[in-house]
């Protein structure tokens, strides 16, 4: 039986450190600016032998109806209507502000079990403002530093009392490797990229159908990385928003230096990525970067242009044009498939969907080694490696070593001098020949063993 617990206080007590000790990673953005925490956060929890859900939520604080403010309240609200019990953050060496009376209301009002935990208590200098919190009427302050790790069995004691009997199942095997089915049927996992404001909370909300990520026109919404799961027509997706990439000179802020640090993370455990681009902004230099950024970290890779409603010229050959463009841009890449979509409309959110399954297909794509070799045969004599310094390069055959992305060891003689625009036709070919558009190919060079290199030369 699962079990859920939201964390909520006001700003700055520490909830999401309490939220990364928790979980056992570093998963929420930590800094001393309050406010940083937005979107709410799931976690699956351990303390102890007790295993459970934990929920980072935004800061309780008060802001006009409309307001980014109030919509961050909205966010913490419907963590606390998901939860099982509350835990109450204060810290302990403020002591106790008129906000924190204020939310011990409103967490009494949720008529759930509530834990009042007094943060930031290392020391004695924790001891008055946690005595201070009894007049919340939350019960006996649990007195914790979240930090260091103290007073986490005093948390787990209490805890304990409130979670159900775990529930024994000797049949679950969870240390059983996967089968290919299942293998084939898991969550694919995918990350939102993209420069600030191009719409990527949009568009995961509008295929969740519900506001489960703040958006706004003001550019720097995200902070987290936020994962949700996505259900398309039977096929499960775990989907990151991720915090907008700027170039590096124009980031000066510590925390939008966190929140990039956050997204190139999400980017590196994806499998398949999205590089959204604004359509009346498309194929900008920061567009570009990103997308080598994700080559080269070899990820799956799909375009997509976001903001297609607002298009004058919806044809067919503007859709053309963002082809040629891709191909022209992006030569590394050549291929990758690109979709125009409105996160706001709903439109081509299908086409999309498909686009991320097929990329995932492709860059798990494995290529028989007879036919490999057939390919490599016929493009080295259509087109045969230059001579450099004289000397003619040998190159005796080819096979693919793993897939995701689908890599190759090519066998040749002096693989130091072999050039990169040799190789980048062999890729090229390649792409073509096994229908590889887009995904990226990785071809490493070997230099087959000399058999009588161990032997001494005779002397002259």
């Amino acid at each position: 039986m699962s079990f859920t617990i939201a964390i909520i206080g006001r700003p700055n007590v520490g909830k999401s450190t309490l939220f990364n000790r928790l979980v056992g990673q570093k998963l929420a953005l930590v800094d001393d600016l309050p406010g940083v925490t937005r979107d709410r956060r799931e976690g699956e929890a351990r303390l102890g032998d007790l295993e459970f859900t934990i929920i980072d939520t935004a800061g309780l604080d008060e802001g006009a109806k409309g307001s980014l403010t109030a919509r961050m309240q909205e966010q913490t609200e419907t963590a606390i209507a998901q939860a099982d019990a509350l835990f109450f953050v204060i810290d302990a060496r403020v002591g106790l502000t008129p906000t924190d009376r204020a939310f011990a209301d409103f967490a009494r009002k949720a008529n759930k079990p509530v834990l009042l935990v007094a943060n930031k208590s290392e020391g004695k200098h924790g001891d008055a403002g946690a005595m201070e919190s009894f007049a919340l009427g939350l019960g006996d302050p649990i007195q914790i530093s979240a930090e260091h790790g103290e007073g986490m069995g005093e948390l787990y004691d209490e805890l304990a009392k409130l979670m159900p009997e775990p529930v024994d199942d000797d049949e679950t095997e969870d240390d059983e490797p996967l089968t290919e089915e299942e293998a084939a049927t898991r969550p694919i996992r995918v990350a939102i990229v993209g420069r600030p404001n191009a719409g990527k909370s949009t568009l995961i909300n509008h295929l969740l159908g519900e506001e489960r990520l703040l958006t706004s026109p003001e550019a720097g919404t995200t902070r987290d990385s936020i994962a949700v799961e996505i259900n398309w027509k039977g096929r499960e997706f775990r989907v990151f928003d991720t915090a907008g990439l700027r170039r590096r000179s124009r980031i000066e802020e510590k925390l939008e230096k966190l929140s990039v640090a956050d997204a190139l993370r999400a980017v590196r455990f994806a499998e398949v990525v999205v590089m959204m681009m604004d359509s009346q902004n498309r194929f900008e230099e920061q567009d570009l970067r990103i997308a080598d950024l994700i080559e080269r970290e070899g990820r799956a890779v799909v375009l997509a242009v976001n903001k297609w409603d607002l298009m004058e010229s919806k044809g067919g050959g503007a859709i053309s044009g963002l082809r040629r463009d891709a191909d022209h841009l992006l030569p590394q890449i050549k291929g990758v498939p690109i979709v125009a979509v409105s996160g706001l409309m709903g439109e081509g959110i299908d086409r999309l969907m498909q686009a991320i399954q097929d990329a995932y297909a492709l860059w798990n794509r494995r290529v028989s080694t007879s036919a490999l070799n057939r390919w490599f045969e016929q493009a080295v004599q259509a087109n045969p490696p230059p001579a450099v310094s004289g000397r003619r390069l040998k190159l005796n055959y080819i096979t693919q070593t793993k897939a995701r992305p689908p890599s190759f060891v090519l066998f040749c003689s002096r693989a130091d001098a072999v050039p990169q625009s040799y190789l980048r036709y062999l890729i090229n070919s390649m792409r073509e020949t096994f229908e590889l558009p887009g995904t990226p190919v990785r071809i490493t060079l070997r230099e087959k063993a000399n058999p009588f290199a161990h032997k001494r030369k005779r002397p002259s």
